[in-house]
């Protein structure tokens, strides 16, 4: 994940072809959107964010979550100091 300050919060998803055919990058597109729909509010502050998924042979919404909510406390920390 890459984040910059922003003026208002927005996301942006990155995938290769690595990571299968069309339907396949739809899917992870779409899971990532929800993710971030239901984890955003744990950001401290307005960033322009680019998500880059790893490689992986399933994926799923709460996998998606959870590495979304730690990345986000990482940001949350490095913003306070």
């Amino acid at each position: 994940m890459l984040y910059f300050p922003a003026k208002t919060l927005s996301m942006g998803i990155a995938i290769s072809k690595k990571h299968g055919k069309a339907h396949t990058r739809n899917r992870i597109k779409r899971l990532l959107r929800e993710a971030f729909r239901n984890t955003c509010g744990e950001l401290d502050g307005c960033y322009s964010v680019i998500i880059l998924p790893k490689i992986s042979e399933a994926y799923s919404l709460k996998s998606f979550e959870k590495s979304l909510s730690s990345c986000f406390k990482k940001v949350n920390e490095c913003a306070k100091s």
